[in-house]
């Protein structure tokens, strides 16, 4: 049995990290990068630190606009898949690569699996969006992260080969934070305390292709009164460096811009910070584990168990709500965690296993 996984981005990376290691364990497995991300700081330290197999074949496809993006990670996945002729295809979350895996694998009668299933916004203007509807129609066999993602689906009449499993990032984070106390020394390298400091990520095309909404969105981190840590994704650094959003970058002497970090690096800047004020999906999902305050800037969120359980506010791009969540946002209430026991990878290889040998 041969399984052919795809991965891409970042986000990616961190799930694979668990899948492999559980389905490698009933049969072969091909990984292939598509080269969403190929920066070292945003894909080489993964696979180094996480001990992610190194991929099969890396396609190279790099960033670009969706459509030239996803047309060519398709003629180069359909490439691979003929010549590997896998069992079975999966696809994590909702990028480019996600919904040009899942399209290549149907259109060769190759059935998909798709991890974290069932997610929506109802923001259709939202690249991320089409991405995970038009995914979830063509697989074969949906793994959802959440009894919500089941009942979203179930609304669309897919009902078929959907399980809720759980989620797959906190099989990673239970894995992972143990090593990251152990060997990030992140805070050090940046002279940070304990809960001294706000963590703020900002990569989302909706607010990085917005310059009123980036300016509205720095306004509102005047409230913080303490260091603010960014790492600033790359697609962000030509962005930052106009003359516009310079002017307000200089009112704000608390903000210190860094590289993008490593997974194990990450997970201790979100432990140990006073908030999270970010686009990230992950991230979301991240502070709730860790049970760190949330501050979403986004107009909505696929999370929404975060927002129910109090450890997530949405404030979208407005400065005022920003600044208002900063000072006065905090949860207080011991939250459920609704995402699983940490067993989620485990229980999709057995369910994939299942779906091919049957």
């Amino acid at each position: 049995m041969k399984i052919l996984s795809i991965i891409g981005a970042r986000p990616q990376f961190i799930k694979a990290a668990p899948f492999s290691a559980a389905i490698r364990k009933h049969c072969k497995e091909i990984i292939v990068h598509t080269g969403q991300h190929y920066d070292a700081n945003m894909s080489k330290v993964f696979f180094e630190e996480m001990g992610i197999p190194e991929p099969d074949y890396n396609l190279g496809v790099g960033s670009g606009e969706h459509g030239r993006q996803t047309g060519e990670m398709l003629i180069k996945l359909e490439e691979v898949m003929l010549k590997e002729k896998p069992d079975y295809v999966v696809v994590f979350g909702d990028t480019n690569s996600t919904v040009a895996g899942a399209l290549a694998a149907a259109k060769l009668h190759i059935p998909v699996g798709h991890i974290e299933a069932g997610l929506r916004s109802f923001n259709r203007k939202m690249p991320e969006e089409i991405n995970r509807i038009m995914t979830d129609v063509v697989s074969a066999q949906l793994f959802c992260p959440t009894d919500h993602a089941v009942a979203l689906l179930k609304k669309e009449g897919i009902e078929k080969e959907v399980w809720q499993c759980g989620d797959i990032m906190y099989d990673a984070m239970l894995h992972f934070l143990p090593l990251s106390e152990e060997k990030s020394c992140i805070l050090k390298d940046l002279d940070l305390e304990d809960k001294e400091y706000y963590l703020f990520t900002m990569h989302r095309p909706e607010n990085t292709e917005d310059p009123q909404r980036i300016k509205s969105i720095f306004k509102g981190l005047k409230a913080c009164d303490a260091a603010i840590v960014y790492p600033v994704h790359p697609r962000m650094r030509k962005v930052l460096s106009t003359p516009e959003i310079t002017e307000i970058l200089n009112k704000l002497p608390q903000l210190r811009m860094i590289d993008p970090l490593g997974y194990l690096d990450i997970l201790q800047l979100e432990k140990n910070a006073r908030k999270i004020i970010t686009d990230s999906g992950g991230m979301q999902k991240e502070a709730f584990f860790l049970k760190r305050p949330c501050i979403t800037i986004r107009d909505e969120s696929e999370w929404v168990e975060t927002v129910e359980a109090g450890y997530n506010v949405i404030v979208g791009a407005d400065a005022q709500r920003i600044a208002a969540a900063v000072r006065d946002f905090d949860p207080v209430h011991p939250a459920e965690n609704v995402y699983g026991d940490g067993k989620s990878a485990e229980i999709i290889a057995e369910k994939i296993v299942e779906y091919v040998e049957e």
